[in-house]
């Protein structure tokens, strides 16, 4: 099913919301703060990594003009993770599937980004610690492997 939107003075025909979404992974370990650190960051990555027009945003505007911009026309599913191998695990699918996504280790928190490349870059993969990962594509394959984890509360 296809939704129009109002888009300016155009009409914009969106696709069906159902048929892809964003979904991440987190470590249920961590605090609040830090939660919230890596979300910002594999959502921000992984958006700017996907291809121009595969995701899909949507402009509102309240009854009196003000515009409420660029917010995604796909939801954004917030799972959690018992620990870092089930983040690998699904990593390790998004790989072997050629599927979109973003992570985030605990290499990545310490200094700029320059100190955590280089810490990333001394460690085995096998040792990294997994806080986060971020998915995007068509609901039916992320579901494939991504239904056993519950939401993020």
């Amino acid at each position: 099913m296809s939704v129009n939107h109002q888009q300016g003075s155009m009409m914009e025909i969106l696709p069906d919301e159902t048929h892809k979404r964003f979904i991440a992974i987190l470590n249920k370990k961590m605090d609040s703060g830090r939660t919230l650190n890596v979300l910002g960051h594999i959502s921000v990555g992984l958006a700017d990594l996907l291809p121009a027009g595969e995701a899909k945003y949507v402009n509102y505007t309240d009854m009196d003009g003000n515009e409420h911009p660029n917010l995604s026309h796909y939801p954004f599913i917030v799972l959690k993770a018992d620990n870092s191998n089930k983040i690998r695990k699904v990593r390790e699918e998004a790989v072997s599937r050629g599927i979109s996504f973003t992570d985030f280790t605990h290499t990545m928190i310490e200094g700029g980004s320059v100190i955590q490349q280089v810490a990333t870059a001394l460690t085995a993969e096998a040792d990294l610690e997994y806080l986060g990962i971020c998915l995007f594509g068509d609901t039916s394959v992320l579901s494939e492997f991504t239904k056993k984890f519950s939401l993020y509360k």
